[in-house]
């Protein structure tokens, strides 16, 4: 069984930061930073296979949950939160689960990720089946609020994933799909907010990206689906409207988005 290393908590490659002009901390931490696309593009076939498990079981009436705490849990929120006005798709569709609720969100809540009962009764109010997949979110691949959450799912035959910063982690070992991005030591010493932060985001953006694409919520490389929440999104829409529609009329396409609800079915009209 090989080792687990703990390469979130080595000590950063960089001393007496405070000593460095803003100049060179700049500098630094975007060299730092550019190590994290290549640690993901390592890990893409780990990824792909969760992604083809989310979307069948998304298309066959599943739902996909995020867990996670701290940072971790608070980027699953977010990539949860940004799905229904990008594609469209039901608020209860991807659900994000933060140690702490809530009010975890914006003000650290102590030890709430020490809990390893607190994850699993958190996904049990949710109704999780299943049908459903759950995703542990965690840096360090140790918190104990993820790591009981998918020990219970696996139990009871529920599909889980985990995106960890660390290799061989306690959170891998009990995921049916483990994703490892490698990212080394942080520029600040343990801060993964940083470097490791900046993965697990990517990683969610390409699970929730191309799960949405699997589900049919883009077209070409639109959001057909989006909602109308702005002004912003309303002329995107209507432009949208008019290039597949070859509409010359602006308020004419306006007028039909606004009718329809979206450029899916404004477009599929017949109008």
């Amino acid at each position: 069984m090989n080792e687990f290393q703990k390469v979130t908590e080595q000590e950063s490659y960089y001393q007496h930061l405070e000593k460095m002009s803003i100049l060179e901390i700049l500098v630094n931490i975007n060299q730092e930073d550019k190590v994290v696309p290549l640690a993901v593009e390592k890990a893409i076939p780990s990824i792909e296979k969760l992604v083809s498990v989310i979307s069948d079981r998304l298309l066959a009436g599943g739902r996909l949950f995020y867990i996670g705490a701290g940072t971790s849990g608070r980027l699953g929120v977010v990539d949860a939160s940004e799905c229904p006005p990008t594609f469209g798709v039901p608020h209860g569709l991807v659900i994000g689960l933060i140690a702490g609720g809530e009010n975890a969100m914006f003000k650290a809540v102590e030890f709430a990720e020490d809990s390893r009962e607190d994850g699993w009764k958190d996904l049990e109010s949710f109704g999780v089946s299943d049908k459903d997949v759950v995703v542990g979110i965690a840096a360090s691949g140790t918190t104990p609020y993820v790591i009981g959450a998918l020990e219970e799912c696996r139990k009871r035959g529920i599909a889980t994933g985990s995106i960890t910063c660390n290799p061989n982690a306690p959170v891998s070992a009990v995921a049916d799909f483990p994703i490892e991005v490698v990212v080394g030591p942080e520029f600040v010493t343990g801060s993964t907010r940083m470097k490791s932060g900046t993965a697990q985001k990517l990683v969610l953006n390409m699970i929730s990206t191309s799960v949405m694409i699997q589900l049919g919520r883009v077209e070409g490389n639109q959001m057909v689906n989006m909602l109308l929440s702005n002004e912003k999104l309303v002329d995107r829409g209507v432009r949208m409207v008019m290039e597949k529609m070859k509409l010359p009329d602006y308020e004419k396409a306006k007028s039909l988005l606004l009718k329809y609800g979206s450029v899916k079915k404004a477009t599929e009209s017949g109008d």
